[in-house]
């Protein structure tokens, strides 16, 4: 797609960037037929092409109004579009640039205003944690809308003494020590009954995605920026590999190397964090041979597996997890219908969109079907919160349940 750009954006990083991923578009549409929120809305401005258009009308010097950043604010980012596309857009890139020149030029209403600022500094803070607590507290007398974003207080149960020679690295992330602490202890489980110790540096923080997706793209630089440089001496010393348990971090710590390119003194070092990086379920073919005899798979539910979007879009791994427990003796299906479209938790999304965000939640559920004997796994905490708030379905993470699968010496 030829673009010529404004005077204002022309030898601009943002503005370079985006004529290179819009020269790939062809409009074919084959995008539209894959994207959630063209589906739920149908408007030709609620899904990839016409919001691409959009970002392409500002390129050029047209003045964005509210209307444009509403209609990029209800993208999921989910990039099912990518994995649709046949010429290799970039559209998650794109939409990331998009966002930021609109927001620059568009005031937002106050209490919308009000509310992303909450999410963006709320979140991250070490006072979630507290505040988290208090809110499992009073649970029960919670409006539902709150509830939902409340999960029950879970035990963490413990974490592994041992000591071994290959070690990786684990992100606790800023959320889910929070709201599922389990997550992390049965990673960590899982990995020394393989024979590999899971370490967390305590500096190490939220990964970035909550503010650089709430468009505060120089706050998530620099927790990007917090975590290499928590993340470094252990990486010197020979830690194999930085593990992620929530795809959601996954997909943006893959994308340092990315994000921090055009910084001299990060610009290294983040591309080899990106390298070394591997989502959780990677790890499984090589820690399966080691957990062989150590798993009892009977008695164990089955399982339905919903991938979320940042594990088989964001990072393109599909169909990993299902081959993986099935090769161990679980159980496992996907959806018949729609295992690629998002589930509508998308980060702070469902916060900022809930209608849109229940309606996907609703309609993902009502594809996985779930049976009386079957439990809902993923991938990735939010996820996990946004479908158990819509059914009465247990909703794990899978290592959740390879952990309680384990057999203790």
């Amino acid at each position: 797609m030829q673009t010529t750009l404004a005077p204002e954006y022309q030898n601009t990083a943002d503005g370079l960037a985006a004529e290179a991923i819009l020269r790939k578009c062809v409009h074919c549409g084959f995008c539209t037929a894959t994207c959630p929120t063209y589906q739920l809305l149908g408007d030709e401005l609620d899904g990839p092409r016409g919001r691409i258009y959009l970002m392409k009308q500002v390129l050029e010097g047209n003045a964005p109004t509210r209307k444009t950043q509403l209609h990029l604010d209800r993208c999921l980012t989910c990039r099912n579009c990518e994995s649709t596309c046949p010429s290799g857009v970039d559209y998650g890139h794109l939409i990331d640039i998009g966002r930021k020149l609109v927001d620059a030029k568009v005031a937002r209403p106050m209490g919308e205003s009000v509310v992303r600022w909450a999410l963006k500094e709320g979140l991250p803070s070490p006072l979630f944690g507290p505040a988290m607590a208090m809110g499992q507290l009073v649970r029960p007398l919670l409006p539902e809308s709150l509830k939902n974003k409340v999960p029950p207080r879970q035990d963490a149960g413990s974490w592994p003494k041992r000591q071994h020679a290959r070690k990786v690295l684990m992100l606790a992330g800023c959320a889910q020590p929070a709201m599922a602490p389990n997550i992390n202890s049965a990673s960590a489980r899982v990995l020394d009954a393989a024979g590999v110790q899971a370490l967390i540096a305590p500096k190490a923080g939220c990964c970035g995605a909550v503010k650089f997706h709430l468009n505060d793209q120089d706050g998530g630089k620099a927790e990007m920026r917090a975590n290499i440089d928590a993340w470094w001496p252990l990486l010197e010393q020979g830690v194999e590999a930085i593990v992620m348990n929530a795809s959601g971090c996954g997909v943006t710590v893959k994308e340092y190397g990315h994000i921090l390119q055009d910084d001299p003194a990060y610009a290294a070092k983040a591309a080899r964090v990106s390298e070394l990086t591997k989502d959780l379920s990677e790890m499984l073919p090589d820690l399966a041979g080691a957990l062989r005899g150590k798993v009892k798979t009977a008695g164990q539910p089955a399982l339905v597996f919903h991938p979320p979007c940042t594990l088989q879009h964001g990072q393109k791994l599909k169909g990993g997890v299902e081959k993986q427990l099935s090769d161990l003796g679980f159980a496992v299906r996907i959806a018949a219908n729609e295992s690629h479209l998002c589930c509508g938790s998308a980060g702070t999304y469902s916060v900022l969109n809930p209608k849109i965000a229940y309606e996907l939640r609703d309609r993902k559920l009502g594809n996985l079907a779930p049976l009386a004997n079957e439990v809902i796994i993923s991938a990735n905490i939010g996820c996990i919160t946004h479908l158990q708030s819509g059914t009465k379905t247990d909703v794990k993470h899978w290592i959740e349940v390879l952990d309680a699968a384990l057999i203790t010496d």
